[in-house]
């Protein structure tokens, strides 16, 4: 596993660490002029913003309700939750919408991408093929039948790289899908994730590394350039690092930085502080996330802001699993595990708070609320397989 899969570029969300900090779930956006190795964006066209949680965060230029000024990247990014539930605005399935899941390692993605083309309630369900592995073609109903509304691991494969970051989705979605549907149209994009308690996600990353994981496919680019080996080196010699101890895997040192590999520009304290911040303001733009910790809620969320409805209820992991996973963990060590992750826990935190905020403003404006929780079932899937996923 590579030492670090940080990828600070142009606009960076979504950094993902393998190996000594866990996952920083949505990095940051960061100017060319602090992100370039040789500053050529003037500062005057960037400006610290102040939202009203307190969340402060490096952006472009916006308009009145904070939006880049950018036609191109506020398309590119997708529609925000807020703009998704304004006005009684509807995911278009039948015209040009295009959800876009972001699957996080370690996260439950891949349950709930299989969820995604083989449990919705739709007029025109996705068709999986039995001899492509992991394949499904999600093509819309109606005049557009030969289009596709689901951009995600199984409908479209890894098209844009082995569990894509936001930067590399947001600018390659778009092309890739002109590609696949062999035509130019204007589409509009919906970004969505899971995300999962650090703490449990880091020791599923340990075991699955384990046991031989590598995700040595993954991109690592930066101002659209590959990584170094001198800049992003490997944590161990052989093919992979099967049966790596725990101790080992802590050990791997992570890249921890922003300004593409040049750790000149911030101190380490700022950089942690401005990843930190501006991830909690991505992760407010985003469509929809949910939280493995929270199916019942994450569920509901989902279909309320895209009118789409499961055939089958999400289950509860069971989280006498995970926690069977500390058993034998000694104190000090959880510490540690804990202190290489600071960030993503900082993080989760607000990802579960701004959840249970966007559940109770949709749920007390839903009239139908009680009825819809009085009648669900039971999920014919289990989260309790989380642990053997990619």
């Amino acid at each position: 596993m590579r030492k670090s899969i940080r990828r600070c570029l142009y606009l960076l969300v979504f950094v993902t660490l393998l190996g000594g900090a866990g996952i920083i779930y949505f990095g940051f956006y960061c100017p060319e002029a602090v992100c370039a190795l040789t500053s050529t964006a003037p500062r005057s066209r960037y400006k610290v913003g102040y939202l009203k949680d307190g969340i402060n965060q490096f952006h472009l230029a916006t308009d009145e309700i904070g939006r880049p000024l950018s036609d191109a990247l506020r398309s590119a990014t997708g529609l925000s939750f807020e703009e998704v539930t304004a006005h009684d605005f509807q995911f278009n399935i039948r015209g040009h919408d295009v959800i876009v899941f972001l699957h996080i390692q370690k996260t439950g993605g891949t349950t709930f991408g299989r969820h995604l083309v083989s449990d919705l309630d739709l007029d025109k369900s996705c068709q999986c093929h039995r001899k492509i592995k992991k394949r499904c073609t999600c093509l819309r109903p109606g005049k557009n039948s030969n289009e596709t509304w689901l951009f995600s691991r199984y409908s479209t494969g890894w098209k844009c790289g082995l569990h894509a970051d936001w930067t590399e989705l947001t600018s390659c979605v778009d092309d890739m899908m002109d590609r696949i549907e062999d035509h130019d149209i204007k589409r509009r994009y919906f970004y969505i994730t899971f995300l999962r308690d650090p703490v449990h996600r880091y020791l599923s990353e340990f075991r699955h590394v384990r046991r031989g994981a590598t995700w040595k496919t993954a991109r690592l680019l930066c101002q659209g350039r590959p990584a170094t080996r001198e800049e992003v080196p490997l944590c161990y010699e052989n093919e992979t690092w099967e049966n790596v101890t725990l101790e080992e895997f802590m050990s791997c040192d992570n890249l921890a930085l922003v300004g593409c590999y040049n750790i000149s520009l911030m101190s380490p304290e700022e950089r942690a502080n401005t990843m930190l911040l501006s991830a909690k303001n991505n992760l407010k733009k985003m469509a929809f996330f949910g939280l493995t910790e929270d199916q019942e809620i994450s569920q509901y969320l989902f279909e309320e802001t895209f009118n789409l409805k499961f055939k089958v209820r999400f289950e509860q992991h069971n989280q006498t699993i995970s926690d069977s996973a500390f058993s034998d963990i000694a104190p000090s060590t959880l510490e540690r595990i804990k202190e290489l992750n600071y960030l993503d826990i900082e993080l989760y935190k607000y990802a579960k708070s701004l959840l249970h905020q966007r559940f109770k403003k949709m749920s007390n404006e839903d009239p139908h609320f009680q009825h819809h929780f009085d009648n669900m079932g039971h999920s014919q899937f289990s989260w309790s397989d989380i642990e053997d996923e990619a």
